[in-house]
């Protein structure tokens, strides 16, 4: 696949576009970056048009001045739909890139036709993970981000020696995201708000897809607000990387959910 770059107000936005039909968009997590969705995308890409997007300050896209937020990521990335010439989406997001989603269909509802989130959550970061934020921003800080993200990846992925070659490709992945955007990141998801009202109100189609071990966003996080237009789908032995763990078929999930 090639990268390709597109400019939204004076800050590039790294993407894949791969496929053609109804436009899909992936967003991926925390320390990730497009590639997060490499196993899965040319899979979609047989009935989609497939546009996956480095948030800002990850991958190959740059950080906006200014103050970070989760709204302002939802907004660079409003910006590039907009450039891109696509009037209605359908949005998946990844963890943070659930977070932005959700943000995303708080204010650009009329863009969506459905949204969903991956391994996420409506909820606020609780005391204690504010706090964390901060220890890890701090671990950043001092230590750098391939000592962090050493940390960090194995935890993403459910317990056991199973995953070990993705373990490295996350890794390396998560190397390549700058200081300044992870923690720029790390502010906005700490400084988030509670989005449940965006699920509890909206009328679109909804998927809420969760790893049976996650131990970032279990199950009951993701699936704390129920409604009819919500599909609540869990991932058996998965963590919160089943774009890796079980890449065919969180793909199934997501091309029966857009039927």
């Amino acid at each position: 696949m090639d990268a390709k770059r597109i400019d939204v107000n004076g800050t590039a936005i790294s993407y894949y576009d791969e496929g053609k039909g109804e436009p899909l968009v992936l967003l991926h997590g925390f320390c990730g970056s497009k590639d997060y969705w490499a196993r899965v995308i040319p899979l979609l890409a047989e009935d989609f048009r497939v546009i996956a997007a480095d948030l800002p300050g990850h991958g190959g896209s740059g950080l906006p001045e200014g103050e970070p937020s989760i709204e302002r990521m939802a907004e660079a990335i409003k910006g590039a739909i907009d450039e891109l010439g696509l009037k209605q989406i359908s949005l998946f997001g990844h963890s943070l890139g659930g977070y932005v989603t959700l943000a995303f269909a708080e204010a650009y509802e009329e863009m969506l036709k459905s949204f969903s989130l991956i391994h996420s959550t409506a909820s606020p970061d609780s005391e204690e993970g504010k706090k964390g934020r901060d220890v890890a921003a701090g671990k950043i800080e001092k230590e750098g981000v391939e000592s962090f993200i050493d940390g960090l990846v194995p935890k993403l992925f459910a317990p056991g020696e199973k995953h070990q070659d993705e373990i490295q490709l996350a890794k390396e992945i998560g190397y390549r995201t700058r200081a300044e955007g992870a923690k720029a990141s790390l502010k906005a998801m700490k400084l988030r708000d509670d989005r449940s009202h965006v699920l509890k109100s909206t009328k679109l189609p909804v998927l809420i897809v969760a790893g049976e071990q996650d131990q970032i966003v279990p199950p009951e996080k993701s699936f704390a607000v129920k409604g009819s237009n919500i599909n609540q789908v869990t991932i058996d032995d998965a963590g919160h990387m089943s774009m890796y763990e079980a890449p065919e078929e969180l793909a199934d999930i997501i091309q029966k959910f857009m039927i």
